[in-house]
């Protein structure tokens, strides 16, 4: 996606409608995906923490926005510097931006695709607060979140997306933020466990989920959004791609939901609505790389290896001793991972770009720049926000005190509880009485002990 504004040459691209307005739903499409993560992690954590994992979601949408206008579309998307960052002065604000000028090569408005770009921007960091439930200090998190943007999304967006950025100039495909956002997410999340350590009662004490309606609504509401997630990448309609791409999104995440489901009917014996949830969103991050290379069948092969890839990978938090809270690892890195790397495999040659995977000729020449994307991300993001959360953890304090996590983080870190139960029983109850020679009379209350 090459950044700068057109010029006004009589060959230049002109300003469509059509391409506009579909972007512009596919912006608020992407925007929804953050309060359905909300309330897809929200579902997943005990009762006591429902409140903050809520509000680790929400805040990015406050915190990211300010800062994508401000620096973040320049550091992203601005010309290129040295091939690792981008700046553009007129991004800074959106201080020189007209309103019909058009981002280079396309017919969509600068503000568009910015706005389009600033939906991932949020979505990314709150990825990420899944991994630390229960344990962080909102305010920390909400510190946390400007620092890793800066130091990490917004170079790492530049290097897969923007022109210059070495690993779109190596030609890494990733259509929609395989490495850029779930890798990227997944390494971070990993990396801060490791400097704030486990949960008090990991592996002891049962950690069941509160709510999984909430966790289904989320998964549901996450899915819907994905659409404009992911169609909505090749930032238009003329050519067929994004249908391609909406199609495949489509396929692979049904594939990766009976995977999952069939691993855990074989592996537990059930067949669980956190399974199924778990194995849609896992299918969803696997074919956000690779939907523009694949066809229809390599999509079903792309979702149901993540499906049951990604069900495995969840067990080696226990294995390994990690507490990654809501399995962002095993979902979102390794979801990311298998579908950036089966490009590699499975891309046709015939949809975003003539590159082919090794099940089409092409060698391993597209596998090998696929494995290279992939092992940069992850490197750069695990050791970055390790070290952003060991700088805060050794300032400011990133977890809150055992005391604290004990009773439960929403009444210390917000004052509040999810569920109020105050007027569902206990205390004292009213009845109504009447004399029975009055049948007019109005009702008397009298209180009686429950």
């Amino acid at each position: 996606m090459p950044p700068g504004i057109t010029t006004l040459a009589a060959d230049a691209p002109e300003l469509s409608a059509a391409n506009t307005g579909f972007m512009l739903i596919c912006s608020a499409l992407v925007m929804l995906m953050t309060p359905g993560l909300a309330f897809f992690y929200g579902g997943m954590v005990r009762v006591k923490s429902t409140l903050n994992m809520l509000m680790m979601s929400f805040i990015s949408l406050g915190i990211v926005t300010i800062l994508w206008v401000l620096y973040g579309f320049s550091l992203a998307f601005g010309s290129d510097v040295g091939s690792v960052i981008g700046w553009s002065s007129d991004y800074v604000g959106f201080s020189n931006i007209g309103v019909t000028e058009l981002w280079d090569g396309y017919t969509i408005p600068v503000y568009v695709f910015a706005a389009f770009q600033l939906m991932f921007a949020v979505l990314t960091p709150a990825l990420i607060s899944g991994a630390l439930a229960d344990r962080v200090k909102f305010s920390a998190w909400a510190l946390f979140i400007v620092l890793w943007v800066t130091i990490v999304y917004f170079p790492v967006a530049h290097w897969v997306w923007g022109a210059g950025g070495w690993l779109f100039e190596m030609g890494v495909i990733d259509f929609a933020g395989g490495t850029a956002v779930h890798i990227n997410a997944g390494a971070a999340a990993l990396g801060v466990i490791l400097v704030i350590g486990k949960r008090i009662g990991f592996k002891k004490d049962p950690m069941r989920p509160h709510s999984l309606p909430l966790v289904m609504l989320g998964a549901a509401l996450l899915w819907f959004g994905w659409f404009g997630f992911n169609a909505g990448s090749w930032l238009g309609n003329d050519d067929g791609v994004g249908a391609v791409m909406f199609l495949n999104t489509q396929v692979a995440t049904a594939a990766a939901v009976l995977g999952w489901l069939v691993y855990e009917k074989l592996r537990h014996g059930s067949f669980t609505t956190l399974g199924a949830a778990s194995g849609a969103v896992s299918g969803l991050v696997a074919i956000t790389p690779a939907g523009g290379s694949v066809s229809p069948l390599g999509a079903i092969a792309v979702g149901a290896i993540a499906g049951v890839l990604c069900a495995m990978a969840v067990g080696l938090k226990y294995k390994f001793g990690y507490d990654d809270s809501l399995d962002v690892v095993g979902v979102h890195l390794v979801g990311g991972i298998i579908g950036s790397i089966l490009v590699g495999f499975f891309a046709t040659g015939g949809v975003q770009s003539d590159a082919k995977g090794l099940f089409y000729g092409g060698g391993v020449d597209q596998l090998g720049k696929q494995v290279v994307g992939v092992v940069a991300v992850l490197a750069y993001s695990l050791v970055v926000s390790g070290l952003i959360a060991l700088v805060l953890h050794k300032t400011i304090g990133m977890r809150v005190s055992e005391d604290d996590e004990i009773s439960g983080i929403d009444q210390v870190e917000h004052a509040e509880t999810a569920y109020d139960f105050s007027g569902a029983g206990g205390g004292t109850v009213s009845r109504t009485t009447a004399p029975a020679t009055d049948p007019t009379a109005a009702p008397k209350a009298k209180k009686v002990d429950a």
